[in-house]
């Protein structure tokens, strides 16, 4: 039986043999690489986050960022609230929005663009993962549950994630589709 490499293993080349406190021992798989981060990268952040000099400034960036997400994400629901007991169509929408606009996002900046390094973690995980909302989602679903919509609860359920995941793919594979003609050949 032969074993072959993931496709991001030769893409990233093998992982590093030697952890920060000596040899690793490998349980015969590797874990993929993130193309921002290089070996030493992640030996430094074995360390506590004070002694990393960027880490402040990226939570800064993050919560900046998540700020303004979260009140985007409240505006839309002040612009089209639910009543109670009614299906969460602003959450549904909001999250699938964010999810279609991560997947955007990400194939940008790691596919296509050089991006400075504080965007990813401003325009992702701070304003896109402020603006989707999914603790939002699961009070919706406690929300109907509790109002006697046990079946819209699980209609709910179902179609946000199924939304938010196919968002999510129409917003990788419609970037790549749109920026291929920028990508570097």
């Amino acid at each position: 039986m032969r074993s072959e490499e993931p496709p991001w293993a030769r893409a990233h080349g093998p992982a590093e043999p030697h952890g920060p406190n000596g040899p690793v021992e490998s349980a015969g798989a590797s874990e993929p690489v993130d193309p921002d981060v290089t070996p030493s990268d992640v030996r430094r952040r074995r360390k506590p986050w004070r002694s990393r000099r960027g880490t402040p400034v990226v939570v800064a960036v993050v919560a900046v960022g998540g700020s303004l997400g979260a009140l985007a994400r409240f505006g839309a629901s002040l612009l089209w609230p639910t009543p109670a007991g009614a299906f969460p169509w602003t959450t549904l929408t909001v999250n699938a929005a964010g999810c279609l606009a991560i997947g955007v996002l990400l194939v940008a900046v790691t596919e296509v663009f050089t991006a400075h390094p504080l965007l990813r973690p401003f325009l992702g995980t701070g304003f896109l993962g402020g603006f989707t909302t999914f603790s939002t989602y699961c009070v919706d679903i406690e929300r109907l549950v509790a109002a006697d919509r046990a079946g819209t609860a699980l209609g709910y359920l179902v179609a946000t994630v199924a939304a938010a995941t196919a968002a999510v793919a129409v917003g990788a594979r419609g970037s790549r589709r749109l920026l291929a003609h920028r990508s570097p050949s």
